[in-house]
């Protein structure tokens, strides 16, 4: 067994990122991402203050703009659409959730897809399931994050079964084409599911977005299968973070895991920033 080290890898991206970036700098183009709260969530706060801090340690532009909850709709898109016309702005990210009041739908169309660094975008998302491999230039965070895991430990995901639990649009759809892109035969469940246990347990690749605590045991899991888990949870017993696996009960029987905090998470952010040089690039035609 194995454990994925997600911080190894995302440190490893980021060097990659940085040297781009010199790149792009040496040509006079600079990166610069606006992140727009609205609000004043905690969990909010401490993934904008990620997203700014990996952003610095790239070298990177970032600036962040906090509106009252009271804001309107009208003047969150009203601003949106300045970012969209601002040469000097190369990404656009609106920190989820929204207050009730606002459409989160419609704020994310009208981001423009070129800007879209979530890939959140009916654009960017129609694009991870009708163009070929080449022509993804940009992809969902999470999802991406995984995909750089499994290429990291030079594991097989060709030919190979993946399941996926969990069918949000966030993790579990875009992770099943993103598998698909490299080949893999997918299976994607989720609450309807019925055989959950033989489905997964037929899994060379398990991906768990499910989001309950420890709610995956040895029973799913194939010998030898990878493991990765997505799922941030609060374990009701301890306290402690935790995942959707029971980690200490699978890690014997798998042959790559990931831990909870230390795995998926670290890359997530990276894969953003990532995003936002891609689209530069689109930008100035590189």
């Amino acid at each position: 067994m194995a454990i994925i080290d997600g911080k190894l890898v995302a440190k490893t991206i980021c060097d990659q990122l940085q040297q781009e970036l010199i790149t792009l700098n040496e040509k006079n183009i600079n990166c610069h991402l606006v992140i727009i709260q609205v609000g004043d969530v905690y969990a909010s706060n401490i993934y904008v203050k990620n997203k700014q801090l990996v952003s610095e340690r790239v070298g990177l532009k970032t600036t962040i703009k906090k509106f009252p909850e009271t804001i309107t709709q009208e003047e969150l898109i009203g601003y949106i659409v300045e970012l969209n016309e601002d040469h000097s702005v190369n990404g656009i990210l609106v920190q989820l959730p929204l207050p009730k009041h606002i459409n989160e739908s419609l704020i994310i169309a009208t981001i423009n897809p070129n800007k879209d660094v979530d890939c959140f975008h009916l654009n960017n998302v129609g694009k991870l399931w009708t163009a070929r491999k080449t022509d993804v230039k940009i992809k969902p965070c999470t999802p991406a994050g995984i995909i750089e895991l499994l290429k990291y430990y030079k594991i097989p995901i060709a030919e190979k079964k993946a399941v996926i639990i969990g069918r949000s649009n966030i993790v579990g759809k875009p992770m099943a084409s993103l598998l698909l892109l490299e080949d893999a035969t997918v299976t994607l469940c989720h609450s309807r599911t019925t055989n959950l246990h033989q489905i997964c347990s037929d899994a060379d690749i398990l991906i768990s977005a499910v989001g309950k605590p420890n709610i995956i045991d040895e029973t799913y899991i194939k010998q030898g299968a990878t493991v990765i888990d997505v799922a941030i949870n609060r374990d009701p017993i301890t306290n402690k973070i935790c995942g959707d696996i029971q980690f200490e009960k699978i890690k014997h029987i798998a042959s790559y895991i990931t831990p909870v905090p230390g795995g998926v998470g670290p890359m997530t952010v990276v894969m953003l920033m990532k995003n936002l040089i891609e689209l530069t690039k689109i930008q100035h035609n590189l």
